[in-house]
């Protein structure tokens, strides 16, 4: 079911950037793409690397560490199509980006 929780005002967050969030002990890579948000596990399933330091780029986070890049919008991987990350719902209420948990 989840909920809906404020993790970062959505001025703070340019276009074509992306940065870790914390929410209640879990860690959540959150990007703004041509002004749409999207959020993802910051976990690369490769060796950890944290996909919120990412370079974004075509609609694709690569992992700082090896280089692995995964679809923003969806999670998948595009070196290894059967290591995705998990994805989630985003919106934007009162200027504040709310990643559903």
């Amino acid at each position: 079911m989840g909920e809906y929780v404020s993790v970062a005002d959505a001025a703070s967050l340019a276009p074509g950037r992306g940065r870790t969030v914390n929410v209640r002990g879990r860690e959540f890579a959150l990007f703004n793409m041509d002004g749409r948000f999207y959020a993802l596990d910051n976990e690369c399933p490769h060796v950890g690397g944290p996909l919120g330091a990412g370079t974004l780029e075509d609609g694709c986070v690569h992992c700082p560490l090896h280089g692995w890049g995964f679809d923003v919008k969806t999670g998948a991987c595009r070196k290894v199509p059967a290591r995705p990350v998990r994805s989630y719902p985003v919106r934007v209420e009162g200027g504040q980006v709310q990643i559903k948990i």
